[in-house]
């Protein structure tokens, strides 16, 4: 009797429990449904507006959909992010819109790569072109913040607050003494010198070779901060770099003494400043707008019935779907190949935002490009960075558009088979032990060292994998192959020495490749169609809730940790033949 209510009440537990899961998900649908509505509807902007541009969110490439309102569900990873492409939209729109009389900038710590925040600084200064005006304030500006900030017409910072001015840096993370200590090998085998994307793993410090690249990635980057900030501050490229160099600003009053802001003032005095600029009195309140909200008003691009379709592959390289955020071979090609089909489309460009991955899914993608090409113009943009396989499904481009500071190249290829055996063995005390048809059945294992016939085999893949991306980027840029291996081996270049070496063909912006592939397609009138479609947050929550319930749980607990653990966590996942970029540097 006692097992048998034993067995009633735990019947019970689990049937409340499943009805209360699945009023959970109801509940989660039902909100989801009301805020797409919301997220729908255009807003209305009131007349003498000041259009508020918060920088301080992820800026990303296309604006994510957001099914669950600020409902804080775990798992779903909203954020206020918003998207490069509504966020050019918008400036531009505001540019002309009568009701928007300026734009008031704030950011302090912008979460974009510095090709991104090139693109939007841009559109600011051609806003500028209205006559209309830009007024930036922080209470803290780091160096990012204050590149963005430093297009607008005045420059303003607290009184007791801060600006960040001293030159870049970058620190890579290296594995290699955390490895030997829990007792894991990983086996190296690549091609190119600058392939360092190993390196972690097998040093404790960076190679010269890959110290001579990221002292030319990160001085290349310096190089264009500093250019384009003295053009809109009107101030020596080589006095900044002094100010930098000798750390001068220490205390707000220098950010006022070097011309670098223009003024110490507090929030009350910007906000009677926004006021005159909007034409309003001092007793009226301003009428404002955020960029997010402005940018529900943001319809397609262009008139007419043909079109230019802008296709984004964003993030990792792999095969399957992936998502908004990685690139999946599947949906990326099928994407291609339905513009392609589609008689109206009469141009395609590719955004390309990726540091590489997976060689094979890489191919993929390529070969779609090409066939597509054939057919109809297709114009290449890259974003932040499009190396190694992010660069291999461009290279094929009729033209590619790149950033002065995108990181672009690193032609090369390499292959990470871990090694558990001592992990294992030595430490845990598990052995192993089999039988095989063939000497290399269980070729790759990773409870095992390679013999030298294994690594001899896997060297020859990479070998035939390296040849052919250097032949697909000769026949897409028409050079020899000769040539492009004599600048490619892994090394990683900026947007200005790509295009000096001939691996790009333009210094422009995301709205240039679309031009340009209009022009090629002799089109005076058209529409900009996106695709893939942006996934739809709940469909993805619902599909994958697991794994992203994990990832939510380990960032709360790792906090800034959770880089580190990513990257060991995804070269345990990477083995096998990847082309990626070959360092992952924080720039600060």
């Amino acid at each position: 009797m006692r097992d048998f209510f034993k067995y009633l009440f735990a019947s019970m537990l689990g049937f409340f429990l499943s009805i209360v899961v699945i009023f959970i998900i109801f509940f989660v649908v039902i909100v989801a449904a009301i805020s797409s509505i919301d997220d729908d509807k255009s807003i209305a902007v009131s007349n003498n507006s000041v259009l508020f541009l918060n920088l301080d969110q992820a800026i990303t490439e296309r604006t994510p959909k957001r099914s669950f309102g600020s409902l804080p569900i775990i798992g779903s990873e909203q954020s206020d992010g918003i998207g490069l492409n509504d966020v050019l939209k918008s400036i531009k729109r505001a540019k002309n819109d009568d009701n928007i009389k300026c734009i008031y900038l704030n950011v302090s710590s912008p979460n974009a790569g510095f090709a991104t925040m090139r693109e939007v600084r841009n559109a600011l200064i051609d806003f500028k072109k209205s006559h209309k005006k830009i007024l930036a304030y922080s209470e803290v500006y780091t160096q990012g913040a204050y590149y963005l900030a430093s297009a607008a017409d005045k420059v303003y910072l607290n009184p007791e607050g801060a600006l960040e001015f001293k030159g870049f840096s970058s620190q890579l993370t290296f594995f290699k003494g955390t490895l030997e200590k829990v007792g894991v090998e990983m086996q190296v085998i690549r091609v190119g010198n600058y392939k360092s994307a190993v390196e972690p793993y097998i040093l404790d410090k960076m190679s010269d070779y890959n110290r001579k690249q990221v002292t030319a990635y990160v001085g290349g980057l310096y190089n264009t901060f500093l250019t384009d900030i003295a053009q809109t501050r009107a101030i020596q490229k080589d006095s900044l770099y002094s100010i930098a160099d000798n750390y001068k600003i220490r205390e707000p009053k220098d950010a006022l003494n070097y011309k670098m802001i223009d003024g110490l003032k507090y929030k009350d005095e910007i906000l009677e400043e926004l006021k005159a600029l909007s034409g309003k009195t001092k007793k009226q309140n301003i009428s404002s707008v955020s960029i997010n909200d402005y940018i529900k008003n943001n319809t397609s691009s262009g008139s007419g019935k043909d079109k230019v379709a802008v296709i984004y592959a964003n993030g990792e390289i792999t095969g399957g779907e992936g998502s908004d955020n990685q690139i999946g071979s599947e949906r990326i090609s099928r994407a291609i190949r339905k513009a392609r089909l589609d008689d109206d489309i009469k141009a395609i460009v590719i955004r390309v935002n990726s540091p590489g991955g997976s060689a094979l899914a890489s191919d993929v993608i390529w070969r779609e490009i090409v066939l597509t090409k054939k057919e109809k113009p297709v114009i290449a943009s890259f974003g932040d960075v499009a190396a190694s396989g992010g660069y291999y499904i461009g290279c094929a481009a009729d033209s590619i558009f790149v950033q002065p500071n995108t990181i672009t190249g690193s032609i090369g290829v390499f292959g990470i088979i871990p090694n558990f055996q001592n992990l294992m063995t030595n430490k845990l005390g598990i052995t192993f032990d089999g039988v095989k048809t063939g000497k290399y059945a269980d070729i790759m294992a990773t409870n095992r060292p390679m013999t030298e016939g294994e690594r001899f085999i896997i060297q020859n893949e990479l070998n035939r994998i390296y040849s052919g991306f250097v032949s697909r980027v000769a026949d897409g840029r028409k050079k020899s192959k000769a040539y492009i291996d004599s600048i490619g081996g892994g090394h990683v270049w900026i947007g200005t020495d790509a295009v000096q070496i001939g691996l790009a063909d333009k210094i422009g912006s995301f709205n240039d490749a679309i031009a340009s592939a209009a022009k090629k397609a002799k089109l005076k009138e058209y529409k900009v169609v996106e695709y893939p479609d942006v996934i739809d947050p709940l469909k993805s929550l619902l599909e994958e809730s697991t794994d992203k319930i994990k990832t939510y749980y380990t960032k709360q607990e790792l906090g800034d940790n959770y880089m580190l653990y990513q990257q060991m966590k995804k070269v345990m996942a990477s083995s096998g033949i990847q082309m990626r970029m070959p360092f992952e540097a924080v720039i600060k």
